[in-house]
């Protein structure tokens, strides 16, 4: 559960969609996991730069080619022009996302993504979500998941459905009492990000 800055961060980044007409929380939820997700994309390939740089060899296996570094969140969250921004993310960098991995629907990435709408249409919402969004710390693994949670117990039926993910904390403590040894077979029919899998392995 997030507490604290962190949550009144994600608060003040919902109430941002909402105060500019974006009101329906599974619309905000979207809008926010795209532009996690393209964050996350260019954090990755930050990270597989910086490793090729101190081996003195070429990136392996680039996400980003070099007609595609405009779609980095690298790239565009350092723009002054906030229509320049607009532009960058709704006409590049949310194209690319939506075909990642192939052309439309020839995968089941690019077809759950056929469909997907990038809403925001104005560029001073735009420049000041991405400037909440580069705030938030992300590096802890439980950050995300907390943060997923606690925005879809923003929805009225999140309540009725309880939580969406076991807290990793739980899991480990789950774990050590039930002491699984290596010929048990265990079974996790509800497997999410494999927390459970991981900590019993």
């Amino acid at each position: 559960m997030i507490t604290g800055e962190l949550r009144s961060q994600v608060d003040q980044l919902w109430t941002t969609f909402w105060n500019n007409g974006i009101s329906n929380p599974l619309s905000v939820i979207e809008q926010i996991s795209y532009l996690l997700f393209i964050k996350r994309l260019d954090d990755l390939e930050l990270a597989k730069e910086k490793k090729a740089k101190r081996l003195g060899k070429p990136v392996q296996n680039p996400t980003f080619l070099p007609e595609k570094q405009g779609a980095r969140w690298s790239y565009f969250k350092n723009l002054d022009d906030s229509e320049e921004m607009l532009y960058m993310v709704r006409d590049v960098a949310f194209p690319f996302i939506k075909e990642l991995g192939g052309k439309a629907g020839e995968t089941a990435y690019t077809r759950h993504m056929k469909d997907a709408v990038f809403l925001i249409s104005n560029p001073a919402l735009l420049s000041n979500v991405v400037a909440q969004i580069e705030k938030i710390p992300m590096d802890d693994r439980d950050t995300k998941g907390d943060l997923y949670e606690y925005m879809l117990s923003k929805i009225a039926s999140a309540g009725q459905n309880g939580q969406f993910r076991t807290p990793r904390h739980i899991i480990k403590l789950m774990v050590e009492l039930m002491q699984p040894s290596p010929l048990e077979i265990v079974c996790d029919p509800a497997c999410g990000t494999a927390g459970f899998l991981v900590a019993v392995a």
